[in-house]
């Protein structure tokens, strides 16, 4: 038996699908929209490393799957591309000295020979770059398109600083409060940013999560992590300042409980009210927090600290003073950036006001007042479940949710305050202190303000440098290039100086699957016939870390389009499939420290792309976190080499055609299970259950290797099978036929239902819930022949030895249960 030459065969059809574009996708109007089809992966980042075996994972699905379409007729989109701006060739080119634009090029033509030799039925022609100036000008098109709706604005705002870096850093550069780059402990330093109003959507990227085929738990992270909740505004005087203090809180009905208020460190009011005594003693706590992440500030473990500002606000609903703290645990970048402590019924407000002596006053009882149960002032624990208001005044007796409502409305007849919502979301930090990102196509004018670049003269494009080092102060390196920085103001001509900052690499991803549409195009992002005739992404594959961010930027730029009038549909994604991790041999996860990452170039080179491909689908449910196992490897190529040798026995001299003949008496069972195997085969791969479909390929190829000849009629629909999973070894036993036309262009079999249905079935026999024996019998055999068999069998003989039968329970082709005594 000769060995299947891979190492040819897949080099052969590669290029052969490149020369003849064999999967380029056009916008054919003969397709019905129920006819086309989406599908879009995650695209990648190309770093120096490269690919690892986990990347691949789900760029084989999704390619199993266009290929599955294809055959069933569908017109299929299935584009890729490079995610090419970031911090790594950030870093990379102020380490080195080496130009951005030169690694990302050159890690770009490495990821695509890699994803090429994997033989993925990609749209070559439509690749994006999101680093190319045709690229980055339509996604300055975008954010002018924001800025002209106010959706964009510039504040302050703070960033991680590195004291002995002097450059401003990525929370990916912060590990654990330290500058990855040199181990100098992080500050907090507060910049000029760009700042998008995700925040004025926040309510439709909530409501719109209900129409979305996307995993439960993605869609659950998303609206914790937008954070809707009602409560109320309560407004609090400053006493001796003519300042006031506004908090929100989702429990008004606790305000009589309120026996202090804390700020954020970075409150506006601190300054003001802070009193001389308190002064030293509140710098020092502020510059304190300024060290540390967000993170570190909130962590419910970590001891609650604060220093008291030496004011007091006025509790509105009695009138009394209670003591303005501020404290970490706080951030301003929630709510209000103030809070009302209830520390009766708050955990973090309870730690704070142990370690500071505070009072504690319950407001809430677990019991009605009246009962036996005493209802103490001072609690002998926190509490956070709902119950009924006590020590509160008239509102006593109430059960939560009534007391809730009519404290709300007591505080807006007051004139103290209103029912309001709140949002955990914020405001997206839009800027970045780099070099390597999209400019921001703004100008700085003394006359006239902020002005847009007019869009004629975009893109912005950034200035060419040999190289460029952090400015110092936190800013970008832009903002040493004086010559690109000194513009004249497209307003009135004047001095002008260009916008610094550069755009996040989240902004060329969270629009890269519109420009996939109509790539080519230097009028428009994508025309509107193409975005019609496509959208939505039917069906979005990629990992569970984007579950957040870049799928909730997707979805808020997508909207603002949509309200342009620019795309068709209120949702990019209409289907989101999340693949599992694929782990080191060591159960890991791969990293170059542990020094288990698998190459898929050493797989390819060793046992070729297609067992590499198989393997990996075969591995396990796709949404399932599993390790690579090399052995398992091995057992998938021997599976291919198995069809290999299957093929050389192939009876050719039957009628070419992909017809499958009337069953052979011979063939019967054959034939029977040939039938049974298009059916789950399809529903397989149709539902995205790939090693299940593989495995009852393994099963029929099986038997096919124990005939002497192979008929044709066997043959033909298990290679056309194979095909979406193994591409190459499918074109070429397609070839091996006779066939001339690509194995992509041709029909899904078809099978016959009749030839599915089961005519046995296995019958278990148990005696006391036990198994003891089994038999097989015609499907729809009665039940009483089905019992009479079952008690004469040996194993229900034995085990009835000495005992009554009392009961038979018959479970129709399935089941006799004996019960004896």
């Amino acid at each position: 038996m000769a060995k299947y030459p891979f190492e040819t065969i897949e080099p052969k059809w590669q290029k052969f699908w490149a020369d003849h574009k064999t999967f380029k996708a056009v916008e054919d109007p003969g397709f019905a929209q129920d006819k086309r089809r989406y599908v879009l992966d995650m695209f990648p980042y190309p770093s120096a490393q490269g690919l690892h075996v986990g990347h691949p994972e789900g760029y084989t699905a999704t390619d199993i799957y266009c290929r599955f379409l294809r055959m069933k007729g569908f017109n299929v989109l299935h584009p890729m591309g490079f995610d090419a701006f970031g911090l790594p060739a950030e870093n990379y080119a102020i380490k080195t000295g080496t130009h951005p634009a030169i690694t990302t090029a050159a890690n770009i033509n490495h990821f695509r020979t890699q994803i090429k030799s994997l033989g993925f039925s990609y749209d070559w022609d439509r690749e994006v770059d999101t680093s190319q100036e045709d690229y980055y000008k339509w996604t300055q098109w975008i954010f002018l398109k924001l800025f002209e709706k106010g959706l964009a604005y510039e504040a302050e705002s703070p960033i991680n600083f590195c004291p002995s870096c002097k450059t401003g850093l990525a929370n990916e550069e912060v590990k654990d409060g330290l500058c990855e780059r040199c181990g100098t402990k992080v500050t907090r330093k507060r910049i000029r940013q760009w700042i998008l109003k995700i925040t004025a959507y926040a309510e439709r990227l909530l409501e719109d999560l209900d129409g979305l085929d996307w995993p439960e738990p993605v869609k659950l992270m998303q609206r914790n992590w937008i954070g809707r909740s009602e409560g109320a505004n309560v407004i609090f005087k400053i006493d001796g300042y003519p300042d006031t203090l506004e908090i929100y809180t989702t429990r008004p009905d606790t305000l009589f409980g309120a026996t202090y208020m804390v700020l954020s460190p970075e409150h506006p009011l601190v300054g003001k009210i802070t009193t001389a005594g308190q002064q030293d003693a509140v710098k020092a706590y502020v510059d304190s927090a300024a060290k540390k992440s967000d993170l570190e500030r909130t962590d419910l473990a970590k001891e609650k600290t604060g220093v008291f500002s030496g004011a007091y606000a006025v509790n509105p609903v009695n009138n009394k003073k209670i003591p303005i703290w501020i404290a970490d645990y706080v951030l301003i970048s929630y709510g209000t950036g103030a809070i009302m402590a209830v520390p009766a019924h708050d955990e973090r407000d309870w730690d704070f006001a142990k370690v500071y002596k505070l009072p504690i006053i319950q407001v809430v009882s677990p019991t009605k007042p009246g009962s036996s149960e005493d209802v103490s002032r001072e609690p002998a624990e926190c509490t956070v479940a709902d119950g009924f208001s006590v020590n509160s005044g008239s509102f006593d007796g109430l059960p939560t949710d009534e007391a809730k409502a009519k404290v709300t409305a007591w505080i807006e007849e007051q004139g103290i305050g209103k029912k309001a919502i709140n949002y955990k979301l914020r405001d997206w930090i839009f800027s970045r202190q780099r070099y390597w990102g999209e400019p921001i196509p703004l100008v700085h004018c003394e006359k006239c303000g902020i002005v847009a670049v007019p869009e004629k003269d975009l893109p912005l494009k950034l200035p060419e440098v040999t190289s460029y080092a952090p400015t110092g102060t936190g800013e970008s390196p832009l903002a040493l290039i004086s010559d690109w920085v000194n513009t004249s103001c497209p307003k009135c001509g004047g001095k002008a100086k260009r916008e610094t900052n550069t755009m996040p690499q989240w902004a060329g991803s969270c629009w890269y699957y519109l420009r996939y549409l109509d790539p080519h195009n230097d009028k428009a992002f994508a025309a509107k016939d193409k975005v019609e005739y496509w959208a939505p992404v039917d069906l979005y594959v990629g990992g569970v870390e984007h579950a957040v961010l870049h799928l909730l930027y997707s979805r808020f730029w997508h909207k603002v389009l949509y309200d342009l009038g620019l795309v068709n549909t209120k949702e990019p994604f209409q289907r989101l499939v999340n693949q599992g991790m694929i782990l080191g041999e060591d159960n890991q996860k791969m990293s170059k420290s542990r020094g288990n990452v698998i190459n898929p170039d050493d797989i390819v080179k060793e046992f070729g792309a297609d067992s590499m491909r198989m393997y990996e689908m075969f591995m396990g449910p796709l949404e399932v976190t599993k390790p690579w196992l090399t052995a398992g490897l091995v057992g998938v190529s021997r599976f291919l080499e198995r069809l290999w040798s299957i093929a050389e026995k192939c009876h050719l001299a039957e009628p070419n055609g992909t017809v499958i003949e009337a069953p052979d008496a011979s063939h019967a069972d054959l034939t029977r299970l040939l039938h049974k195997t298009i059916k789950k085969v399809g529903q397989d791969t149709d539902t995205l259950n790939f090693n299940t479909a593989i495995s009852q390929m393994m099963i029929y190829s099986n038997e096919l290797a124990k005939l002497a000849e192979v008929p044709r009629s066997l043959w033909e629909p298990l290679v056309q099978m194979i095909a979406p999973y193994a591409p190459h070894l499918g074109e070429e036993l397609w070839e091996r036929l006779g066939h001339k036309e690509s194995i992509s262009k041709t029909q899904w079999p078809v099978y016959d239902e009749k030839l599915c249905v089961e005519s046995e079935a296995t019958i278990v026999v148990q005696v006391n819930g036990k198994i003891r024996d089994k038999f097989t019998a015609p499907v729809g055999t009665a039940k009483a022949e089905l019992e009479k068999t079952a008690l004469a069998l040996p194993g229900t003989v034995k085990w009835t030895d000495g005992l009554t039968v009392v009961k038979v329970i018959t479970v129709q082709d399935k089941l006799v249960n004996i019960v004896a005594k």
